[in-house]
């Protein structure tokens, strides 16, 4: 069994990542640590977590793990937005020329953060364009926790159909997927921590696999980890 360490943007993706990808991901001889909170600043020699705001704190964060971990067994994955991505992340001018193409310029930023990592160890994710995203492979599984939404839920389920995957749902400011969702579920916006996991834990690792190509992708790299080491 190989051993994967995983930085979360934030509670979601953690607790996402805890609860569903870890005993998917067991079966197929890949042991998930607990995900930790991605850094976003470092001071006073104390390190505080979350947001993914700060590129430098975030790659500083991420090879303090590779050199404490060294053995061979050791992986290494996250899961941060590209919504509101940090401006000096690496490839961003080069991703720019795909901004018409979100998987091309997904891709391109994950091969640059790749190579200014230089261990291949590290499998990047980089979320199109958010968390949220997910729940759109079957929006109608939040009548589950807002019975009382339903006019609501299927306006936001008539909304997900102008969009060929949940994946490309855009980054705009009032239109990413959770600011869709708030906007027509004022209560999401406190409670995304909690029902956001629960939903995509009911919609389940299949169906969000085949809505969303890139989730897909990168889910199968975890799952041949096992296979690949000879686990």
């Amino acid at each position: 069994m190989v051993r994967l360490y995983l930085f979360a943007e934030g509670r979601s993706e953690q607790t996402f990542a805890n609860t569903v990808l870890t005993p998917h991901l067991a079966c197929r001889k890949v042991y998930l640590y607990k995900p930790v909170l991605i850094a976003n600043a470092r001071k006073k020699q104390r390190t505080n977590r979350g947001g993914g705001g700060n590129f430098h704190a975030m790659q500083n964060d991420i090879n303090r793990f590779l050199k404490q971990h060294s053995g061979r067994d050791a992986f290494f994955t996250s899961m941060i937005d590209l919504y509101a991505l940090h401006k000096e992340f690496p490839g961003v001018e080069e991703a720019q020329k795909f901004a018409q193409n979100p998987y091309k310029r997904v891709r391109v930023l994950e091969k640059s953060w790749a190579q200014k990592t230089g261990d291949p160890r590290f499998i990047p994710h980089i979320q199109l364009h958010e968390y949220e995203a997910y729940l759109f492979a079957d929006i109608s599984i939040l009548s589950n926790f807002y019975p009382e939404e339903k006019h609501a839920i299927d306006q936001l389920q008539e909304n997900s159909k102008l969009f060929e995957t949940p994946e490309l749902i855009d980054d705009g400011q009032d239109t990413a997927p959770s600011k869709r969702i708030s906007k027509q579920i004022a209560r999401y916006g406190s409670d995304k921590a909690t029902v956001g996991v629960q939903a995509a834990s009911r919609i389940g690792l299949a169906k969000i696999g085949c809505k969303c190509p890139h989730f897909s992708e990168w889910l199968t790299k975890l799952e041949c980890l096992g296979a690949q080491s000879g686990a």
